[in-house]
């Protein structure tokens, strides 16, 4: 990606973010979504857009420190939908910083160079008593709150609250709903897809 293109896809990223103030939610979303009122929210998530353009390039998100959480796809065990692969940078994990997700997920499908596309910013905290039945201290971001708390998907992985924003893919259920029911995961060889991991709604 040239240095032209790459401030091309910022600018335009920016642009579609702040242009969210005057859109209203669609009809039959069921994911939640910030209110377009909140000046904050419109703004953090315009920055979150702005400072993540530039993983398009999935080289630049591994240079980065985004690294790639297993080799599994994760599927939604408890309906329709996907949401990709994971690629974490433990140095976020906790940030409550637009600026500074924890994740990013990447497409099943590559394009004519191997490389997967950038479809989705997220946001994880550990939850601070490990205890799935308490929620105080569940943090927010554009306004809304975090899912969860849940297991961990992984070796190693607490339980924890997370948000997802989908900045690069368009998600019927909602630009901030967990899961994307138009994405499925591919089968594996000799069998058919199976749950990743537990997630919750």
């Amino acid at each position: 990606m040239t240095v032209r293109s790459l401030k091309t896809l910022v600018t335009c990223a920016a642009a579609v973010s702040l242009g969210l103030v005057a859109v209203a939610p669609a009809h039959g979303v069921e994911g939640p979504a910030p209110d377009p009122r909140d000046q904050r929210a419109m703004r953090d998530m315009a920055t979150a857009i702005a400072v993540t353009a530039k993983y398009a390039d999935e080289r630049q998100a591994l240079k980065d420190g985004y690294v790639p959480q297993g080799k599994e796809c994760m599927t939604n065990p408890f309906g329709v939908g996907a949401m990709g692969y994971h690629y974490v940078k433990q140095a976020n994990w906790g940030s409550m910083d637009p600026a500074r997700p924890t994740a990013l997920l990447y497409s099943t499908e590559k394009d004519r160079n191997g490389r997967r596309r950038l479809q989705t910013v997220e946001w994880m905290s550990t939850d601070r008593d490990q205890d799935l039945k308490t929620s105080d201290d569940r943090p927010s971001m554009f306004g809304l709150p975090f899912d969860g708390p849940m297991p961990g998907h992984w070796a190693g992985m607490p339980k924890h609250y997370d948000l997802h924003m989908w900045a690069y893919k368009e998600n019927p259920a909602g630009r901030f709903h967990n899961w994307n029911p138009a994405l499925t995961c591919p089968a594996k060889a000799g069998a058919p897809a199976q749950p990743a991991h537990a997630h919750g709604h």
